[in-house]
Order: C-alpha cells, then structure tokens, then sequence
C-alpha cells in the first residue's frame, strides 16, 4: 500500500500461559489508518510496569490482504508479544 505517511508494516505474535500462541498478525500502522497495533504492545508494556490494563479489545488491519483481526486479551495470561517491523527504504 502506498501513498500513506509514516506507513509500518507489523508481524505481532502473542504468547499466551501455557505455550499457546496467538498469531503472527499481520497488521499496518500509519498516520493515516487506523489500527491498534502499536497500541497493543505499550499497553502490554504498561501492565508489565504496573499490573494495571484498562483496555482489552484491538483491532489489527492488515491493509495489503484487507484482512481485520479483533483481539480480546486479558494481559494477565500473556507471557510475551513479539512484534516484527518492517521498516522502509523511504
């Protein structure tokens, strides 16, 4: 997809109690679209330093396959998110 300002393109993977994984998400950021992806991991990032989450729904658009993921998470049964960035030549 081109033409968006600030456009990532993100690979999430959600590691869950036990050895479940969720994923890999494909997702994409930009000023323009709106996804939750960068949202998910400073939220997790948030609850590691606090133990506190306010939010548990997000939604991750992938633009290039027009594919929209709903994720619903309680961060407490999530051991890890690994996010993958593909950055751009531009």
């Amino acid at each position: 997809m081109t033409g968006h300002k600030a456009l990532t393109n993100h690979e999430v993977t959600i590691c869950l109690d036990g050895g479940a994984v969720l994923g890999p998400f494909k997702a994409t950021w930009s000023t323009e679209l709106t996804s939750d992806v960068r949202e998910l991991v400073k939220d997790y990032d948030t609850f590691l330093q606090t133990g506190k989450q306010s939010r548990f729904k997000y939604h991750l658009h992938d633009s290039e396959k027009r594919y929209a993921h709903t994720v619903v998470l309680h961060f407490s049964n999530v051991t890890g998110i690994y996010d993958r960035v593909a950055l751009s030549d531009d």
